[in-house]
């Protein structure tokens, strides 16, 4: 159960908030402003603080700025409300030391995701805090940054060599809460028209070659080619006590990226006067519920292929295309970032239009993995 501060100058959207925390079990105090919210805050230090933007006397943003000038409550994660119309303004909130955002009109599921990304960043922080991490994984998250983790590999296959699928079962198989990766190289094209096919051919069989490796070893449920990408999946029931399958999708993401910049190492070894397009990934990664169908083969009959179906693959594969544009080799949901909040590093946000979704889709920049 968690100490919960309110403030909202609208009473009807106080009570709901206050009316989902409470069934969750946390304990909440709701304030109409930002002056009364912070004579709450300071009466009894809580450990998370919802607020709205605008308010009477004290607005949102400036009860934030009291809050992280002061040595008590500089450290309590803020969670903002907004409205559509004062999206454009959040900068000013998360460069003054907001955490998350939410804007109004908002569902009560995306409230305790919300909620429960900060509070579980809070219970991780203190756990590593309070335990001697093993010199294994130490060695491992090291070598993940530099090498893709040798040893942490190998620990991690053996964990789930008997989990990885050979046959299947018949029909179709849901995976709710699911991580999507896509990984694409987007100048193939452009290296097909400048290069031997030989040669490119054995360029692609290296990354892939690696690709698989990476994606299997850190644990996806299953994976597949879609045009010239890889499309993997990891599922929930691969989580360890300390590692959630989306980590290990964004530990595999980043993997990629260094795989790519290996094989553009040897490109350049080969080629580097003839100024061609740099071999690089570009990878999305995106959480939501997933159906991988079985694909029957209408020519024999006897052979299949699996394939995730879905809203959650889909966008997936268009963030990716999206992200291009924005220069970043790794892109991810927000939704997807508040299951790994604290352990990676991010850079830009944006909100990116997806073709075919009525809303953009909120996404960041992963630039690695947190110290």
């Amino acid at each position: 159960m968690a100490h919960v501060v309110v403030m909202e100058d609208d009473a009807g959207t106080r009570v709901l908030i206050a009316s989902v925390l409470k069934k969750d079990g946390h304990q909440v105090l709701a304030a109409e402003d930002g002056v009364q919210g912070l004579a709450l805050l300071r009466a009894e230090v809580p450990d998370l603080v919802i607020s709205d933007v605008q308010m009477p006397g004290l607005n949102g943003f400036d009860m934030l700025a009291e809050m992280r000038r002061d040595p008590r409550l500089a450290a309590v994660p803020v969670i903002l409300l907004t409205s559509l119309q004062e999206r454009a303004h959040m900068r000013i909130g998360m460069t003054t030391g907001a955490d998350d955002y939410i804007t109004k009109p908002f569902r009560a599921a995306e409230l305790r995701q919300a909620v429960d990304a900060q509070l579980n960043k809070r219970a991780v922080q203190a756990t590593l805090q309070a335990m001697a991490v093993d010199t294994a994984v130490t060695i491992a998250l090291d070598e993940q940054r530099h090498e893709l983790a040798k040893l942490y590999e190998e620990r991690l296959a053996a964990e789930l060599s008997e989990r990885w699928p050979t046959a299947g079962a018949e029909g179709d198989e849901r995976i709710a809460g699911a991580t999507v990766l896509f990984a694409d190289i987007p100048s193939y094209a452009q290296l097909a028209a400048q290069l031997p096919a030989a040669e490119l051919a054995e360029l692609v069989r290296k990354f892939y070659g690696n690709a698989n490796d990476t994606v299997h070893l850190f644990g996806a449920r299953m994976m597949c080619f879609v045009g010239e990408g890889l499309l993997a999946v990891f599922e929930p029931q691969s989580d360890t006590r300390t590692v959630s399958h989306t980590l290990r999708a964004m530990r595999a993401a980043l993997g990629l990226v260094e795989s790519a910049r290996g094989v553009h190492a040897v490109l350049q070894s080969r080629h580097g006067a003839q100024g061609l397009p740099a071999f690089e990934a570009s990878v999305a990664v995106h959480a939501g519920d997933v159906t991988i169908t079985r694909l029957a083969d209408p020519l024999h009959g006897t052979q299949s292929q699996l394939l995730p179906v879905g809203d959650a693959a889909s966008a997936t594969l268009q963030l990716q295309k999206q992200a291009r544009a924005l220069g970043w080799h790794v892109a991810a949901s927000v939704e997807a970032v508040r299951g790994v909040t604290g352990a990676v590093r991010t850079g830009a946000r944006a909100l990116v239009p997806l073709p075919g979704h009525a809303a953009p889709l909120d996404a960041v920049e992963i630039v690695g993995l947190a110290a």
